[in-house]
């Protein structure tokens, strides 16, 4: 196999395009040069390069073969299609019996040629999220100019240019030159495989691989930190995004002013991260530091003095910024804000964030006190749980939306644990945040996503393939967690009932107002309010707020969470087939019970006897399945009487034991209904192994398809065995 390297030099790539990058080069030249068989294929990428490595054949071989086309008599436009599909003319076929047919041959290819064919119109068609034009005399496009192009194979260049016709491609053609550091070390070399790039790239001050830059960033940073006893804050997406902007990393420490040290350690946090790339000290016990880390792109000759010092200027105008806003939102109490969501818009069909905040403080109150949550705190926690939204540090970083909040209600003086609900109603926004615990807060962040995914299912706006444009599913993720971690006992068909209920009722009172708007401008008008255009359509529109189609939201809400946890328990590597032959066989909306009695069904079966009780029942449902359909329904008892093998009586006395499964079921001892249960194994088996069921006789026939019935009604007690693989 030969050694294919490639790599594309430009200026300074986006750090968030650089990995999806350096991935569509690798699939572009694995399907491009799929004749080839590229393999062991590898990538790097950085701040003005990406490259490829790959292991290819060294020539596509010779080839023939034979294509039947239409048969000899068949008319003239098939035969004519034929040849246009394979580019060939009609004395190239020879009549084989009834059938024309194609001979074709194909010379053999060198590696080279082919990729020098391929290449051009692969970088034309190379796909960035966004892409620009420069210069004159080409209409190709990069993500930013591209300057130099590397192509070798076996170290020798495989020439190819990016010209097209008039076009000239900017010029740009393959060679063995690359680029080291801008600064340390400009200029071109010229180099002679992946290894040798590699190589002579870290001699001219250039770490080609991403991990290795990440490395060095964290570890000298941690190190500077470690020197004054500090501790980097974990940001894994600001240090990745932070080795994409540099080639040479060289961490700094800078020193933040005193005077900022009382700002809100998540403005400060947050400020560094999104407008300078900086990142967050803490001290041992968790509190800010006064020094943020940084990385540099050059190793400086005054050790980086200068630049901390420019660092440090910058970010003290950045927290005066902060400050600013900070102080302005304080001298306005939170609860003064609502008034003002009634002018924020959530969606154009649901109104405003004030109509939704209204709709969060009914439906906080009414989850509270079944989850242990005082209804008036909620309320208060709902009511105020969007205010921040209009204040000025969360139009400025949109990302402390809650966490702003409970610091303005603090300062108010507001309970804590309104405040804190106010901060964790958010909660969890993802797999590695807890979710909220605290009653209140767990009651007005239930409300919160509830209220979304009825709101939106309610006016046909649910999730379709992968389009979520409203996080719908994070949402129900989000209630999921929330009652799993907690443990929480609750009836979610009432409570989506209440949520989709307060939904149609503010749809009406927004109809209402539109409708009164309208009617006030044609009275201005000079017109009467049923003569307007607008007044008529909104007479005639209402919304639906039945209690037939409020029940069907909320049981369909209800299924889209139940969904949701399937598809939380495959991710989770659980049995997730054992959670829908649950759902099947018993329809139930706690979804702490029904996790129960999923846990009880896959431990019993992990054992011997539930995997075997498991064969033996779809043996039983396999074998009424097939009689039923000749002479069933076998729903009666069996009798007794008609026992003729000792087995059929130990099966009878194992299913009269099993009668106590459904109390046990009731009292959710799931653990002993199922220890129950797999009592049926060893009777069963003795069952199967010396009675025949489809007897001659058929009283006998008919009374050991009852007694199976009874196997299987048992167990469908339970769940629908039949849904569970394996």
């Amino acid at each position: 196999m030969a050694e294919l390297f490639v790599e594309l030099f430009s200026e300074e790539i986006p750090a968030r395009m650089q990995r999806g990058a350096a991935a569509e080069l690798e699939r572009a030249i694995a399907t491009t040069l799929a004749a080839i068989n590229p393999g062991n294929l590898t990538s790097w990428f950085g701040p003005r390069r990406i490259a490829l490595r790959a292991e290819v054949a060294a020539e596509v071989q010779a080839a023939s073969s034979s294509e039947r086309g239409p048969r000899a008599s068949a008319p003239e436009q098939a035969l004519a299609g034929f040849l246009r599909k394979h580019n060939a003319s009609r004395e190239q076929l020879r009549q084989d019996g009834d059938y024309w047919v194609l001979d074709k041959s194909a010379a053999a290819v060198s590696a080279a040629a082919l990729i020098a064919g391929a290449m051009p119109g692969l970088l034309r068609r190379f796909a960035w999220p966004k892409s620009m034009r420069w210069g004159a005399g080409s209409g190709f496009v990069w993500v930013r100019p591209l300057r130099r192009i590397v192509c070798l194979l076996d170290g020798a260049v495989v020439a190819f240019d990016l010209r097209d016709g008039a076009d000239d491609g900017h010029g740009l053609a393959s060679a063995a030159l690359t680029e080291g550091h801008r600064f340390h070390a400009p200029g071109a070399f010229a180099v002679a495989s992946a290894a040798d790039w590699r190589g002579k790239l870290a001699e001219h001050r250039v770490l080609v691989d991403a991990a290795d830059r990440k490395w060095v960033i964290a570890e000298r940073l941690a190190g500077l930190a470690a020197e004054r006893r500090l501790a980097v804050v974990e940001d894994a997406a600001l240090l990745d995004e932070v080795a994409g902007l540099v080639e040479w990393p060289v961490p700094h420490l800078g020193r933040i002013a005193e005077t900022y040290m009382d700002l809100p350690p998540e403005v400060m946090q947050v400020s560094m991260r999104v407008n300078q790339r900086y990142f967050a000290l803490r001290e041992p016990d968790g509190a800010a530091a006064p020094w943020f880390g940084f990385v540099a792109n050059i190793q400086a000759e005054d050790n980086g003095a200068a630049i901390i010092a420019g660092n440090e200027r910058v970010l003290r105008a950045r927290f005066a910024d902060a400050r600013h806003f900070w102080d302005l939102d304080r001298a306005t109490r939170l609860d003064q804000r609502i008034a003002a969501l009634d002018k924020v818009t959530f969606h154009a069909k649901l109104g405003t964030q004030g109509e939704r905040v209204r709709r969060l403080g009914t439906l906080a109150a009414a989850i509270a006190p079944l989850v242990g949550a005082d209804p008036a705190m909620a309320a208060r926690a709902a009511e105020l749980a969007k205010a921040d939204l209009v204040s000025g540090t969360v139009g400025e970083f949109p990302e402390l939306q809650g966490v702003m909040g409970r610091y303005y209600a603090l300062h108010d003086g507001e309970p804590p644990a309104v405040a804190d609900a106010i901060r964790d109603h958010y909660a969890p926004r993802g797999p590695n945040e807890p979710a909220p615990s605290a009653p209140v807060s767990v009651a007005v962040a239930l409300a919160d996503k509830l209220d979304q995914l009825t709101a939106f299912f309610a006016i046909g706006e649910k999730p379709t393939g992968s389009g979520d444009p409203y996080a719908l599913r994070r949402a129900a993720l989000g209630v999921i967690r929330i009652i799993r971690d907690n443990g929480l006992r609750l009836r979610l068909l009432d409570i989506c009932e209440v949520a989709v209920a307060r939904v149609y009722e503010s749809m009406r009172t927004q109809q209402h107002r539109v409708l009164d708007a309208a009617r006030q401008e044609a009275r201005r008008n000079g017109l009467s309010g049923g003569s307007t255009g607008l007044a008529v359509s909104l007479n005639q529109a209402t919304v639906p707020g039945s209690d037939r189609r409020t029940d069907r939201i909320a049981l369909d809400v209800l299924g889209f969470l139940q969904e949701r946890l399937r598809v939380q328990l495959r991710s989770d590597g659980l049995r997730h087939d054992v959670l829908e032959a649950i759902l099947c066989a018993h329809w139930d909306d706690d979804l702490v019970r029904t996790m129960s009695r999923a846990g009880a069904i896959t431990a019993l079966l992990r054992s011997e006897d539930g995997a075997n009780l498991l064969t033996a029942y779809r043996r039983a449902a396999n074998i009424l399945r097939i009689e039923e359909r000749k002479d069933g329904p076998f729903d009666q008892p069996p009798q007794p009487g008609l026992y003729r093998e000792p087995a059929e009586t130990d099966l009878d006395r194992a299913l009269q034991a099993c009668h106590g499964v459904g109390p046990l079921l009731d009292q959710e001892q799931y653990g002993a209904a199922m220890t129950t249960l797999a009592g049926l194994r060893t009777s069963l088996d003795a069952f199967f192994e010396k009675v025949t069921v489809n007897a001659a006789e058929a009283e006998l026939r008919g009374n050991r398809l009852r007694l199976l019935n009874q196997v299987r009604s048992i167990m469908d007690q339970i769940a629908d065995f039949s849904r569970i693989e394996g």
